[in-house]
């Protein structure tokens, strides 16, 4: 495990500055980003990367998210302490760990088996504790459902009807939708099991969702 010492601190305290010159408002998420090490999710001869405000891949065709896209859909999902969560593609493990510094219970998905062996050891290592599994999330994960709280963090062709199902009445769904280049970042509320509000964010590009209400049943039509 890697060290974090004064220096790796000072350049989170830099990243804040861009996220907060970036329109990111809210204190706790920011105070979250602050306390996870992101060059833990990096290999050592990349460390310099770990703290600019890109996306970097970690493997398989996957990517961890740039900071600003983390904190905007921390912020967007509203995580108040003790809420469950539903997180839709583990990754690295970074998102997961702002969500559990903010207080959240969180269950996270990874359709990816190496990544969620990876993401399930590296964060069990950093003493965070969730529930890790390994499946198709664009089916949830309903053996635990209701959720407060459901946030997917890959590209959605279409809003799967089964994640909507799976929100506890007056939760939030934030998820990215659109084709493989980029998506726009919705906010759903579940006002009642009819009502559903929908607002609509800035566009994003995320890797693709997969499973049966991602790309994989995209494809097949």
């Amino acid at each position: 495990m890697y060290q974090d010492d004064y220096k790796h601190k000072g350049m989170r305290r830099s990243l804040i500055r861009i996220l907060t010159q970036k329109g990111i408002t809210d204190q706790r998420v920011l105070r979250a980003i602050q306390e996870v090490p992101r060059h833990f999710f990096f290999e050592k001869a990349f460390l310099e990367q770990a703290y600019q405000d890109k996306a970097f891949p970690i493997g398989e065709g996957q990517t961890i998210s740039q900071p600003y896209t983390v904190a905007f859909q921390s912020q967007l999902l509203e995580v108040q302490p003790g809420e469950k969560i539903l997180e839709i593609g583990t990754g690295s493990g970074y998102q997961c760990c702002v969500l559990l510094e903010l207080g959240a219970r969180v269950y996270t998905v990874e359709y990816v088996q190496k990544l969620h062996h990876r993401s399930k050891a590296m964060l069990t290592q950093m003493g965070y504790q969730a529930v890790f599994v390994h499946g198709d999330g664009s089916r949830g994960l309903p053996s635990h459902a209701p959720y407060d709280k459901i946030i997917v963090t890959a590209g959605a062709p279409m809003v799967p009807n089964d994640l909507l199902r799976q929100l506890a009445i007056g939760g939030k769904l934030v998820i990215p939708v659109g084709d493989d280049k980029q998506q726009k970042m919705l906010r759903l509320t579940k006002q009642n099991e009819n009502t559903i509000v929908k607002e609509e964010y800035d566009f994003f590009s995320f890797v693709k969702l997969r499973g049966a209400q991602g790309w994989d049943a995209a494809s097949a039509r």
